[in-house]
């Protein structure tokens, strides 16, 4: 009975097919919208990510998040450094600063300045160049996504593609020159601003503007056997700053971008109308596939064929079209991430959240198979002999 069952689904091509693109369309949109989400919040924590070696950071504590940042007086330094568990504490700058381009462009641009003697809160991997290049004259290093996209050089001929940046390539900041010591790869941020890292001193006196306090953070480590978190809570007391650690830094950062952005809104909005015009299209094309194959079922049942195996036959072709419909759509969105993960379009495609997503396909073919179950289950043989 399940092969003329298989035989009754593929025997109406049209239904069929019309089944598996509604829930492949139902599943592209219940996998790309989440998943672009899940790529965009990783953002949020970009920088932090990109910093290594500190366990806590020192900061205003009014700060929100880590984009958030209020200028710090450089003794709070000190101070941090003289609280108990504490192996080392060095300054950190984060600004906004425009970069002018060779054709006289300004782009918005993120000026990072690290500790002159340490250099930490570097990039930890690079294309070019290495962090240690830092202590040469007027040297900057850059990111790759920032190097190969908006501070990329202007093509020579109109209409041209723009080339990446390469060590030794010179920039503008601030009327100061800037020569490109680096080219280090990292995690996107939010903003996807281009990233530029220099010493503190220089970001100090030479590239940021001229401002009063130019502390951003306090990037701190704990002394062996002391734990991350009693640390910051120490330094909390001691200095009155905001200290976390890098795991609360992110939480926290996280939990200000969901509870005070529309995106979780927006894109849930898109992921709840997919799944309803999933349920809509395939329960009525279902729905009609049923009725039209009424009159079999009829003879099933005339035939002496039991209520489970009708059950069975329908919950078998709903399942069918499920895993069918739900396959291509995965495949389809696994081949826009693949081709699209060198691009700024990207999205992060887990088995979380492919099986979230088949889960709720699951639901859909589920509740289409239950009307169509009711259906059947009413019909009497007799009205398929009538006439």
């Amino acid at each position: 009975m399940l092969q003329i069952a298989l035989k009754m689904l593929f025997g109406d091509r049209g239904k069929y097919l019309g089944i598996v693109m509604g829930i492949a369309l139902a599943s592209i949109l219940m996998i790309q919208q989440p998943g672009i989400m899940i790529s965009i919040l990783k953002t949020v924590n970009g920088l932090i990510t990109n910093v290594s070696g500190p366990d806590i950071w020192v900061m205003d504590p009014t700060v929100k998040n880590v984009d958030d940042g209020k200028a710090l007086m450089d003794t709070q330094l000190y101070r941090v450094r003289g609280v108990r568990g504490v192996a080392w504490a060095v300054p950190f700058f984060k600004g906004a600063q425009k970069v002018r381009l060779s054709n006289g462009e300004q782009v918005q641009s993120v000026l990072i300045g690290l500790d002159d003697a340490t250099l930490i809160g570097g990039p930890a991997e690079f294309t070019e160049g290495s962090l240690a290049n830092l202590r040469q004259p007027d040297s900057v290093i850059v990111d790759k996504a920032g190097a190969e996209g908006r501070l990329a050089k202007p093509s020579s001929t109109p209409g041209g593609k723009p080339i990446p940046l390469k060590v030794g390539d010179t920039l503008e900041i601030n009327d100061k020159r800037a020569v490109v010591a680096g080219i280090a790869k990292g995690v996107q941020t939010f903003a996807s601003q281009p990233m530029i890292y220099t010493t503190y001193s220089r970001a100090k006196g030479d590239y940021a503007s001229s401002e009063r306090k130019m502390l951003t953070y306090i990037l701190a480590k704990a002394q062996d056997g002391e734990a991350p978190e009693a640390v910051a809570r120490r330094i909390s007391r001691s200095t009155g700053l905001g200290a976390l650690t890098v795991d609360e830094f992110k939480e926290k950062t996280l939990d200000y971008m969901i509870h005070n952005t529309s995106i979780i809104a927006n894109f849930g909005f898109v992921v709840v109308v997919g799944f309803i015009v999933g349920a809509a299209v395939t329960g009525q094309i279902f729905y009609n596939f049923t009725l039209d194959n009424l009159r079999h079922f009829g003879v099933f049942k005339a035939m002496g064929t039991t209520d489970r195996t009708l059950r069975r036959m329908i919950l078998l072709q709903a399942l069918v079209v499920g895993f069918t419909g739900f396959g291509l759509g995965a495949g389809v969105i696994s081949l826009y991430t693949l081709l699209s993960s060198g691009s700024d379009m990207t999205m992060t495609l887990n088995w979380q959240l492919l099986a979230g997503s088949g889960g709720a396909v699951m639901i859909i073919v589920l509740l289409a198979a239950l009307v169509s179950i009711r259906k059947v289950m009413k019909l009497e043989p007799a009205i398929v002999f009538k006439g």
